[in-house]
């Protein structure tokens, strides 16, 4: 009698790796979903309630820090910026000149310093002369807490501590002062 061994089925090797690929996948895909889903980005924050921040200020500034909530009743501007940042270096003189334009009408202008050393950051405030209250985000707390999608991005906040615009990228001129003329003259903003 003949015997014939059977021999166990074996694996292919490709197989293996595409079923391997395929958990991979989706689990990443699940991944990303979980935390889309937590992440707030800065255009969802348009007509809502400004986070609330306190940044440190640069030393060379009379204040050693700012706190966003102790400055309701007044409007504010919040640009997030760096010296790295090709797109920051096109509006920098724009919103300095803005600064010095409406702060006498009450607006305030702050200055956050995205993911910079901080010798560069004061080289950058000084090619650009920025006077306005300016420091670092110690911690990417402020910048997690507005959802940036990266730099420059400015909140115009009404009186009310509402955010009445997001602008990603840099801004221009006209835009810029239609909207510090609606945060100065609409009533109750």
């Amino acid at each position: 009698m003949e015997q014939t061994l059977t021999q166990p089925k074996t694996t292919s090797p490709l197989r293996n790796i595409v079923l391997f690929g395929g958990l991979l996948a989706v689990l990443a895909l699940v991944a990303i979903m979980a935390v889309n889903l937590q992440k707030r980005e800065s255009v969802d924050l348009q007509n809502q309630q400004a986070p609330d921040f306190t940044i440190p200020l640069f030393a060379q500034f009379e204040q050693d820090s700012v706190t966003l909530s102790e400055l309701r009743g007044q409007p504010v501007v919040v640009n997030f910026w760096a010296s790295w940042c090709v797109e920051c270096y096109k509006e920098a003189e724009l919103l300095e000149q803005a600064w010095q334009d409406y702060k006498d009408q009450g607006v305030v202008f702050i200055g956050i310093d995205h993911l910079d050393t901080e010798k560069e950051a004061l080289a950058y405030m000084a090619k650009y002369g920025i006077t306005y209250p300016s420091g670092p985000d110690m911690g990417d707390k402020a910048s997690q807490a507005y959802g940036i999608t990266g730099v420059p991005e400015t909140f115009f906040i009404d009186k009310n501590g509402n955010i009445i615009h997001v602008q990603i990228g840099p801004i221009e001129r006209a835009p810029l002062y239609t909207l510090l003329n609606k945060l100065v003259t609409e009533p109750g903003s």
